[in-house]
């Protein structure tokens, strides 16, 4: 942890005609780029168990300003209420207020879940866009869920011994597995085409900043974006290039509940970030 406060304040920033609410966590040596971090839906600013503003002030003390943000219809903010694949005016308008209220030339857009597809979305569209960090990327389909539950659920609950010693007791409804099986089985042949993963994987392969993807051991929705790459030999080719690295978290959750998990997330992104924007 952090052992003084940063200096924080409060900004109000126009997004479309609607005032949006974030709050700048200044850096004294500030490096030459800042971090966007871009919520995960429904959420707001603090993030779960105030894992935003933590992960802002440690960024902070390490020469990094950092804007975390309401967007559109979230939090503190006006507007209508909106998905992540609707923010892209959002987080430009963010990035813009870090840049005006701190002074850095560029910076680095941070997302958990939809958060970090939404900015995989936008970043390649901004020329300010220094890089992406993106933890747990959302890719969601009912193909993918059923994918990672026969992969990551039936194939251990068939092979775990418990489940036969309360096959054998009665104590299981055998059956309803089964048609968890199949249903899943049915399900991840869909081929069904979901347009914010088309826009996502075109801003992907258009982004020319690098990419860190940061994924939590214990997440079936990092298991879901890790098959959804390993899917398309382009996507497999980009992950393993030069431009992107990949940081697994192997005992996190997927808000790195613990102290041990959080702190492992901060200290990578802090690494990744010093590496690619060197001090002012």
């Amino acid at each position: 942890m952090t052992a003084e406060r940063p200096r924080e304040t409060f900004v109000a920033f126009d997004c479309e005609g609607d005032s949006c609410l974030g709050v700048v966590t200044h850096a004294q040596a500030a490096r030459e780029a800042g971090v966007v971090i871009v919520v995960g839906g429904p959420q707001y600013r603090a993030g779960s168990h105030r894992q935003f503003t933590v992960l802002a002030r440690e960024l902070s003390a390490h020469g990094v300003p950092v804007l975390r943000f309401d967007y559109r219809g979230m939090g503190d903010s006006e507007g209508a209420m909106r998905t992540f694949e609707n923010i892209d005016a959002d987080i430009g308008a963010a990035v813009a207020t870090l840049v005006r209220e701190t002074g850095v030339a560029r910076v680095v857009l941070w997302g958990l879940c939809d958060g970090a597809s939404a900015a995989l979305m936008y970043a390649q569209r901004d020329p300010r866009v220094a890089g992406v960090v993106a933890v747990n990327p959302w890719v969601r389909t009912e193909a993918s869920l059923a994918t990672a539950h026969l992969r990551h659920y039936y194939v251990r609950r068939l092979v775990a011994p418990d489940f036969w010693r309360k096959t054998i007791r009665g104590a299981l409804d055998v059956g309803r597995v089964m048609r968890g099986v199949t249903a899943s089985l049915r399900a991840a042949r869909s081929e069904a085409v979901v347009p914010f993963l088309t826009r996502m994987e075109e801003g992907w392969r258009a982004l020319r900043a690098p990419a860190l993807f940061i994924l939590s051991g214990r997440d079936l929705t990092a298991r879901e974006f890790e098959a959804w790459a390993a899917q398309d030999p382009a996507r497999r080719a980009r992950l393993a290039s030069p431009s992107c690295s990949v940081c697994a978290v192997a005992d996190a959750d997927h808000t790195f509940t613990s102290d041990a998990a959080r702190a492992a997330m901060t200290r990578a992104t802090i690494e990744w970030v010093a590496r690619l924007c060197p001090a002012s």
